[in-house]
């Protein structure tokens, strides 16, 4: 369903109103092209779309039958306060963390921002709306170490074209650490010569783009992938991991390896190998930048290999200090005492 809006008197191409919430078309023809505008217009990254648009929609139908106009702070706030994890099938629902609050209100702040903009609304009921403090000093992906990643790699037996590509997946999230998505997206021009070395470019997340040297290991998976996938560098516009038919499949698609592909892959692997299924294609991130902060790599290095603007956002990666604390309660010397305790 479509309908023809007019923003400040100037008459604009229809809109699609299907996917919007009631309360948004009700609203008239400026908050419907405000909604346009900021979930079409303004956000690139497809992820962080999903979010603010699953954010948005669970505020709106909140408010139920509140009217675009009266919304107001209070609304927001009881939202915030009442917001729990709907994901939590079979148990009690839990509150969401204070990170997941901290994203849906600055959702609905940038959605009213743009109501404000186009006259839909007065003011943005979210602007005084206090968020809760959070301070983040490690984050919570579980890191991957250096042992970890070998035993996954010894677990692969390099029979097939898919086992070759898991090889060369893992190998670039290892050697790289980037993150999945922009291994996801790389395209057969992007693994290329530069002339001193062999390159591999990525597109980031945010727009930014970067060309991170591929070291001599690196380049031999990627090529034996290639070659084992029938893989040719003439098709520079291809996908450079290939995902498989449905199955059990041993042969390769032209189809591209979505970032979903990507994280089943690796907790396939990880389930053969041993080794924690709860660790995810960030757990590279975390565990490589550890190794090269514990080698005395500087964090500046680190940052730019990580691809952060802020060096804060790095600190979060370095996990040593886990194992400082570790070292600090064992040595409390008091309760029953064990020895032989298996860890």
């Amino acid at each position: 369903m479509t309908t023809d809006i007019i923003v400040q008197n100037q008459e604009l191409t229809p809109v699609d109103i299907s996917r919007m919430p009631s309360v948004v078309v009700e609203a008239g023809g400026a908050a419907q092209y405000a909604w346009e505008e900021f979930f079409d217009g303004q956000i690139e990254n497809e992820n962080t779309k999903a979010a603010y648009l699953n954010a948005v929609k669970r505020f709106l139908s909140y408010c139920q039958d509140i009217p675009l106009v009266q919304i107001r702070p209070k609304h927001v706030s009881d939202y915030l306060k009442s917001l729990t994890d709907t994901k939590a099938k079979g148990r009690e629902r839990r509150k969401v963390s204070a990170s997941t609050k901290k994203l849906h209100l600055a959702a609905i702040r940038h959605f009213f921002d743009y109501q404000v903009m186009r006259h839909a609304v007065i003011i943005n009921p979210a602007t005084s709306v206090r968020g809760e403090k959070l301070k983040i000093t490690e984050g919570k992906t579980i890191p991957l170490s250096t042992d970890h990643v070998n035993k996954l790699f010894n677990s692969i037996d390099r029979d097939t074209p898919v086992d070759y590509r898991d090889y060369a997946i893992i190998a670039t999230l290892s050697f790289t650490l980037a993150r999945v998505g922009a291994v996801a997206k790389l395209r057969v021009q992007d693994f290329y010569d530069g002339g001193d070395q062999w390159y591999l470019h990525m597109d980031e997340k945010g727009g930014n783009s970067r060309e991170i040297p591929v070291r001599h290991d690196l380049w031999r998976y990627i090529t034996e992938y290639m070659q084992q996938g029938e893989i040719s560098m003439e098709g520079k516009d291809a996908p450079l991991f290939r995902n498989s038919p449905k199955g059990r499949a041993k042969s390769l698609t032209d189809n591209p390896m979505t970032t979903i592909n990507i994280w089943y892959m690796l907790k396939r692997r990880l389930l053969a190998a041993g080794l924690p299924t709860k660790m995810t294609p960030h757990s590279f991130r975390a565990g490589m930048a550890t190794h090269l902060l514990e080698q005395g790599v500087p964090l500046e290095e680190v940052q730019h290999l990580l691809g952060h603007a802020d060096p804060r956002t790095t600190k979060i990666y370095d996990h040593r200090k886990r194992v400082v604390t570790r070292n600090i309660v064992e040595r409390i010397s008091i309760g029953p005492q064990y020895t032989n305790v298996e860890r």
